[in-house]
């Protein structure tokens, strides 16, 4: 693999989740296209761009900086999963599908941030 965080599993992670997302939008309304479709594939985006951004060959202290926006974008997806539940987008057990995915995914990305010195 030619860039670092491909190898990332952390990163690996968000991408496999953000296409979940992507796949997901596509049942929401077409009326929520610039509003919670947008929000939510946004959100998704930016934890698996800022990963990989943060990840190449800046210091320790610039890529802990975005893991933190890493982890913020995640729980904005998970607030917009909310959302849409509450809307009634997202039945109950994808909603605890996803919610319990990206609970996990925080996990990584703070265990990974947290591991760096």
């Amino acid at each position: 693999m030619a860039f670092r965080f491909e190898d990332l599993q952390v990163w690996q992670k968000a991408m496999d989740l953000d296409e979940q997302i992507n796949q997901l939008t596509k049942t929401f309304p077409k009326e929520e296209i610039y509003i919670l479709i947008s929000q939510i594939k946004r959100a998704a985006d930016s934890v698996v761009l800022n990963i990989a951004e943060g990840s190449t060959g800046q210091s320790k202290a610039v890529f802990k900086v975005f893991l933190g926006y890493s982890l913020r974008s995640a729980i904005e997806v998970v607030s917009c999963l909310f959302i849409a539940q509450k809307r009634g987008y997202l039945q109950d057990d994808n909603f605890k599908r996803l919610y319990n995915e990206y609970e996990v995914l925080v996990k990584m990305i703070t265990a990974l941030k947290n591991s760096i010195n």
